[in-house]
């Protein structure tokens, strides 16, 4: 049997005082679809920011198909297979659309040691990054820089980034941020036909797109796991309701 995508034991995240992280345990399987949920503060950016190296954990293990990746850089764990999106856009603003796209494909290429020619030239990583544009609807802004881009281009152009290194852990941080519900509906759709191979743990506000999404979904709530499992089951989950999405307890 393969190795989980993911695994964590026993995550946690002090600052000073404060724990942000508090002793979080997760397995993301193989192409799963998994969901992080939770009210404002409970840590979900900050756990994202463990998985993918940002910050290192307090106490605990993070490991990466079958590696122990605790203390791994960034880009060390994206070599493993893992990429990710932010709550906030990171593009290069004054390049454009492609150009973009093309870094992104070199990253974890060896070829990006070569400084003196043109990414354009290279025709494998030019069709990579033509058909990642194509995929995500930019093909008709391709040439556009990234700063001109409407807010729902720039988000697609994101997740497009995320993908060009093939990755097999997939982190998504509220990628219906601030889009229109037409938008949300567009990038909805982009989601769900990513490869079925690939395991994406997304955090997503929208309740709708989060247990539509997700097969699987785990809540925090201040800093620690209040229930994970199928995604029926947590929403059925009086606690949930009661604490994340505002009802009653004897509703």
């Amino acid at each position: 049997m393969s190795s989980p995508a993911l695994v964590l034991e026993n995550i946690s995240r002090h600052f000073g005082g404060l724990k942000a992280v508090d002793n979080v345990s997760l397995t993301v399987a193989p192409g799963a679809r998994h969901a992080l949920i939770g009210p404002n503060g409970a840590g979900k950016t900050t756990l994202f920011n463990l998985i993918s190296g940002e910050l290192t954990p307090t106490t605990g293990r993070i490991a990466l198909f079958g590696t122990d990746a605790t203390r791994l850089a960034p880009h060390k764990r994206a070599a493993l297979g893992l990429a990710r999106t932010f709550q906030i856009t990171k593009l290069f603003p004054q390049l454009t659309v492609l150009e973009n796209v093309l870094l992104a494909c070199e990253a974890l290429d060896r070829r990006k040691l070569s400084m003196h020619r043109a990414l354009t030239t290279y025709p494998d990583l030019k069709q990579r990054a033509d058909e990642l544009i194509e995929r995500f609807g930019l093909s008709a802004v391709s040439g556009e820089t990234a700063a001109n881009l409407s807010y729902g281009d720039q988000r697609k152009l994101e997740v497009a980034l995320s993908m060009a290194g093939r990755p097999r852990l997939l982190l998504l941080d509220e990628p219906m941020a601030g889009l229109s519900a037409g938008e949300s509906r567009t990038m909805q759709g982009l989601l769900e036909q990513l490869d079925p191979g690939i395991a994406v743990l997304l955090i997503e506000h929208d309740m709708d797109v989060a247990f539509t999404f997700a097969q699987r979904v785990t809540v925090l709530h201040h800093g620690r796991v209040l229930t994970d499992g199928h995604r029926d089951e947590v929403s059925a989950n009086p606690d949930v309701q009661q604490i994340y999405l505002g009802m009653p307890a004897d509703a």
